[in-house]
């Protein structure tokens, strides 16, 4: 299993879409939302990832970016397995 933290940036247009429930409907994805910020004009997301593999993980961030988020990876932090 690959795990990653991701920072997610939603557009004002996005807020109220559930993207990350329909990526998790379209790929083998588990996530974990770390962290949110949600105000009437943005949204910020710190989201876990969980996939089978490296593959699933980058069909997953383009899924969100083709979706309009935008995606950021979160390196400072290490993640226990």
């Amino acid at each position: 299993m690959v795990k990653r933290q991701l920072e997610l940036i939603y557009p004002t247009n996005l807020i109220k879409e559930p993207v990350i429930y329909q990526m998790s409907k379209a790929l083998d994805v588990v996530f974990n939302i770390r962290r949110a910020k949600v105000t009437t004009r943005t949204g910020e997301i710190v989201l876990e990832l969980e996939t089978p593999d490296e593959a699933t993980l980058e069909e997953a961030i383009q899924f969100l970016t083709n979706k309009g988020v935008n995606v950021q990876p979160i390196t400072h932090s290490t993640l226990e397995s």
